[in-house]
């Protein structure tokens, strides 16, 4: 984790906009109570500090689960629809790197490193669909299992006809409504 902290109004701000959207989203995480996440995320500042990134970057992180085997808040980004913080930018580095043309900035995993996130995969992915109907007119890069990988694709997923859809195209490309969705384990 890195060193960066937030400063008390800033921790205070983002403790105040993630229980808003807490309160407002109830179906995400029915059953648990808001005073002990804010306990926990008190007691862990680094965890507020990528919070605070991912609401930066418009990710519109919330909490959708609690794992009592290792007593962890799992957040993930719950905007609708990818911000275009997010967009127009290709799998990984050896991506961006093999493409000749029209270079995007940043590449997924790349950027999710800089948040401190984890990709979902496609079963956390799923999960989340879920909770809400996300990405209906975007889509999300997801977390490519290496030997897909290796052949030069990556994955991405939508929900479109009240189905959730996974899909592969070459991990160089990049479009303008595809971003990632990324979780973060408190």
């Amino acid at each position: 984790m890195n060193e960066k902290t937030l400063s008390p109004e800033q921790a205070n701000e983002i403790l105040k906009v993630l229980k808003t959207r807490f309160e407002k989203n109830m179906n995400r995480h029915l059953d648990m109570d808001w005073s002990k996440i804010q306990q926990k995320l008190e007691s862990n500042p680094d965890k507020l500090y990528v919070l605070n990134e991912m609401e930066n970057t418009d990710g519109e992180p919330d909490v959708i689960a609690y794992y009592k085997n290792t007593w962890e808040y799992i957040f993930c980004d719950c905007a609708q629809e990818s911000p275009k913080s997010r967009r127009s930018l290709c799998y990984d580095r050896e991506a961006l790197e093999t493409r000749k043309e029209f270079k995007p900035k940043n590449t997924v995993v790349d950027m999710a490193r800089e948040i401190w996130i984890e990709l979902l995969n496609e079963e956390e992915y799923r999960e989340l669909q879920k909770l809400g109907n996300f990405d209906l007119k975007t889509s999300s890069w997801l977390k490519t299992p290496e030997k897909i990988r290796k052949l030069w694709w990556a994955i991405f997923a939508d929900r479109r006809y009240d189905t959730v859809f996974v899909y592969h195209n070459w991990a160089e490309s990049y479009y303008a409504v595809r971003w990632f969705r990324g979780l973060l384990r408190v």
